[in-house]
């Protein structure tokens, strides 16, 4: 949404550009892309608006009105409701979404892929093995999410490891993450296959990623993480600027394309494993989630906050839909997602076939 700018230099020339504005703040100038404010306002509203339905549906129905006036600390018959069974589930449902929203970001920019997300480069993958392993082995519950966060940075390493080559190239990274991932899958079925009926069917919900029993313990990880590696999502945020240019370009204006890529795709592995450990393998949000605000915003590239920002939204309605559609019944929220990701990657394909033709 940004780009950091030096007073005088030749790419202040193009805070003359239409739908752009230059924001100075001290010694730093910073280049605003218009629409890409007014897409985070809105969706900001948006979430709101989800976190105050999301508080509201259920049983007991809540009105939005007494919502708020708990919410302010006003004191209603529905505090206990809203602030101890509803509120900590739609908090872990917004910090989570935003963080798939900010790993897809980061891989699919490295990736230069709009298929490319932790679900399909192997991290996913990694940590549901490890996960399915504790689930399954008699480990404590405790040990469940420190355990898939080992197989998630695990899955990391290798699939650096085979994609290192050629300076982390595209094309080679994202097979790589392929590859990774079907090995995980495989190695996940042949667990499940051997384990107890009963331990692979917990294995299976924690697979599909739910939040149900979740709460304040995963989003104070998970918005943790967010917060150590706020520097370095500032940077990104910038750096995400060059992914788009070649080798040879990004070399010719000064920059270090291979160390980029690199830290790039380091911060959303590391931030996709421990999202996934925390709330599961919720399939499709950090997919769908930047290139959605990439669409909203028309850049070239998806913008980081509207991105984490739509990926809240995304999975705070799905966590919604899942516990009131079929309620009693309560649905994992990766079931919904997956519902959502199915028709986007036909609407990929379509939009593809179009273009070719």
């Amino acid at each position: 949404m940004t780009t950091t700018l030096r007073p005088g230099s030749a790419g202040a020339d193009a805070a003359r550009l239409p739908g752009r504005s230059l924001l100075r703040i001290g010694p730093v100038s910073l280049l605003i892309r218009r629409r890409a404010v007014l897409v985070a306002a809105a969706l900001t509203v948006l979430l709101l608006l989800a976190v105050v339905l999301s508080l509201s549906l259920g049983t007991p129905y809540v009105a939005p009105a007494d919502v708020l006036r708990a919410l302010s600390g006003a004191g209603t018959p529905y505090d206990l409701v809203v602030f101890d069974l509803r509120l900590p589930r739609v908090v872990l449902a917004a910090v989570a979404g935003a963080a798939f929203g900010v790993a897809g970001t980061l891989i699919q920019s490295v990736a230069r892929n709009p298929l490319a997300s932790p679900d399909v480069i192997g991290i996913t993958q990694g940590a549901g093995l490890a996960a399915t392993v504790a689930l399954t082995s008699g480990m404590a519950a405790v040990l469940v999410a420190p355990t898939a966060l080992v197989g998630g940075l695990l899955a990391a390493v290798l699939l650096f490891a085979l994609g290192a080559r050629h300076g982390l190239a595209a094309q080679r990274f994202v097979l790589a993450g392929v590859a990774v991932a079907f090995g995980f899958r495989a190695l996940t079925e042949v667990v499940m296959l051997t384990a107890d009926p009963i331990d692979g069917l917990r294995a299976q919900i924690w697979l599909i990623g739910t939040l149900a029993g979740k709460g304040w313990t995963e989003a104070a990880w998970i918005a943790g993480t967010l917060l150590v590696l706020l520097p370095v999502l500032a940077w990104a945020g910038w750096a995400l600027n060059s992914t788009a240019l070649d080798d040879d370009t990004a070399r010719g204006v000064g920059l270090r394309p291979v160390a980029r890529r690199i830290g790039l795709a380091g911060t959303g592995v590391l931030v996709a494993a421990m999202v996934t450990a925390q709330v599961g393998a919720v399939d499709f949000v950090a997919l769908v989630a930047p290139q959605v605000a990439r669409r909203l915003v028309r850049a070239e590239r998806p913008p980081l906050v509207c991105a984490a920002l739509l990926g809240a939204l995304l999975l705070v309605l799905a966590d919604l839909a899942g516990r009131r559609l079929f309620a009693p019944t309560q649905l994992p929220a990766g079931v919904l997602t997956a519902a959502i990701g199915g028709p986007y990657l036909i609407f990929l394909l379509l939009r593809g076939r179009r273009r070719s033709s």
